[in-house]
């Protein structure tokens, strides 16, 4: 990575730590300067991240990294942020999802509190530092900043309902927050250092005394990881919780769950991989046979749920088991496909979450007594009397020719459409290309383990299209006594435009598959990660001590 992106960096941290200091000192009023200086700072986010991965994208593999040393210590005593292609890819699903979420609550949503923008802000660079940083201390201070702001976020709006999902949501998150610190205690007391790459390094060398203590250690950090990413049984918290936020806290939290599964994702393949002798693939079992079944439990939830908030949280859970079982696989090729399909169901997630809200308002619409045209146009006077024989008749028996559909109906109906065949892996959209290059993948290992997870994939995308075929029946197909919902731009320009990336995945999908499958391998040769973080330099300094 160029010197310049290399500075680059730091930014997406301090960026949003900038704006919400920014805010704070703004007061509670003027929230109109908040939401502009809040959207500034989004989009830009967003443009350095999307700098990075096009700069870590066009290097070869044992290039492609940056790395970044805040205080010019060296390594390992100091903080290193590292951006490799995961990370960039991460930073920049972020980016996407925090605009997204932003621009939606725009509307309504961030007059609801004092202290959205802020929180907003401390929410955007707890999950830009989980991302980019590449020690365990670090990582654990990052979570801590992303899971405080989202306790506020997750209240935000206030009512009974989001109190008692949030003490829930509270409590988990405390509980793993402080089996982590635990688990981070255990592995520095047996290798001395909490780098990752460090850490990676020194694992061939720890005693066979100490080994079962590493192992305790790194089995506690999996469990913290773990229920942060909603595996089974420990997610029973996150299909409330998600579905009592608001529209665009719930978006944000779509990439919450991820957060885990990055983090298991890095260590795992950092610290045990083949050639990791004793530790070799230390709890690859419980990774696939834990992803299967919350993978099971996910699908079907989504079949048994009858709200689609609930139901959009349920498919975050399929999508996380998902990702969870194709980690313990450690096969390169199935790993590709799974990135792919993280940045799918990601986009498909955050896209759901705000498609609730306006299908429930378009259900609470009641149509006045006065009401004559549903909101549709008016039919002329000649179809007062008996229409002629071959004319379509609604349920009412009325001619259904010359009326139009409302265009907020439209916009519902279309984007609800896809955002369905996304989720559910249908053809030809991006959920379809990441799981039948999942599936391929999966054929190749010829494990029963791996064709449970294939069959499971095929099942959980029938189940979720069958729930999603129950919900759009419901919401589109019995709106005759209804008048079209009032949208306003604002919330549906997020939607369209998480739609045009997604459909610039398909487009693009060769280019895409390139990107997840060299991430892939970078991640299943651990030696690149390690050498390249062990052998970043500080600056040197210049005579008198200046840096």
């Amino acid at each position: 990575m160029t010197e310049g992106l290399n500075h680059l960096l730091v930014a997406p941290i301090l960026l949003p730590l900038a704006t919400a200091a920014l805010m704070l000192l703004l007061g509670e009023g003027r929230r109109g300067l908040k939401a502009v200086t809040n959207v500034v700072s989004t989009a830009l986010g967003l443009v350095i991240a999307v700098a990075l991965l096009l700069d870590v994208a066009g290097r070869d593999a044992p290039a492609a990294f940056g790395i970044y040393l805040p205080g010019n210590w060296s390594v390992p005593f100091g903080i290193v942020l590292v951006a490799d292609r995961l990370s960039a890819l991460m930073v920049v699903l972020t980016g996407c999802v925090g605009l997204a979420s932003l621009l939606y609550a725009l509307a309504r949503w961030q007059h609801a509190g004092v202290y959205f923008h802020v929180l907003f802000q401390l929410q955007l660079m707890g999950l830009y530092g989980a991302f980019l940083t590449a020690d365990l201390f670090n990582l654990f201070v990052f979570f801590e900043v992303l899971l405080a702001a989202s306790y506020g976020l997750l209240l935000h709006g206030g009512g009974g309902e989001r109190v008692r999902a949030g003490l829930h949501y509270i409590t988990i998150n405390l509980v793993a927050s402080l089996l982590f610190l635990i688990g981070v205690a255990v592995l520095y007391g047996v290798t001395g250092t909490l780098n990752m790459a460090d850490i990676a390094q020194k694992l061939p060398a720890v005693p066979a005394s100490d080994r079962g203590l590493l192992h305790a250690g790194a089995a506690i950090l999996a469990i913290a990881f773990l229920a942060k990413a909603g595996l089974w049984p420990l997610n029973f918290w996150l299909p409330p919780a998600y579905a009592a936020a608001s529209a665009p806290a719930a978006a944000v939290f779509a990439i919450l769950t991820k957060v885990g599964v990055y983090a298991v994702l890095r260590l795992w393949t950092l610290c045990f991989p083949a050639d990791a002798g004793a530790s070799a693939g230390f709890g690859g079992g419980v990774l696939v046979w834990g992803g299967i079944a919350t993978l099971v439990f996910g699908a079907v939830g989504m079949l048994a749920s009858q709200q689609l908030a609930r139901l959009a949280g349920y498919s975050v859970i399929a999508s996380s088991g998902t990702l969870v079982a194709t980690i313990g696989f450690d096969a390169p090729a199935l790993s590709g496909g799974a990135l792919f399909y993280l940045a799918s169901s990601t986009l498909a997630g955050c896209a759901l979450f705000l498609l609730v809200e306006l299908l429930d308002r378009a259900r609470e619409v009641e149509a006045g007594p006065q009401q004559v045209d549903d909101g549709n146009y008016a039919l002329p006077a000649f179809f007062d009397a008996e229409p002629p024989p071959g004319t379509n008749l609604d349920d009412d028996e009325e001619a259904l020719i010359g009326r139009a559909i409302p265009a907020a109906l439209a916009f519902l109906g279309l984007t609800f459409t896809v955002w369905a065949m996304v989720t559910a892996g249908l053809p030809p959209l991006s959920g379809f290309v990441a799981k039948l290059t999942m599936l391929t993948a999966l054929l190749d290992l010829r494990t029963p383990a791996a064709w449970t997870l294939f069959v499971l994939l095929i099942l959980s995308g029938l189940f979720a299209a069958m729930s999603l075929m129950r919900v759009g029946m419901r919401h589109f197909w019995t709106t005759q006594d209804r008048p079209p919902p009032r949208l306003r731009v604002i919330e549906t320009l997020p939607i369209a435009g998480l739609l045009a990336a997604s459909l610039a995945m398909v487009l693009q999908a060769e280019t895409a598959l390139t990107y997840t499958r060299a991430a892939a391998e970078g991640l299943h040769a651990p030696d690149l990660y390690i050498n390249a973080v062990m052998g970043a330099q500080p600056v040197p300094r210049a005579a008198g001590g200046a840096p």
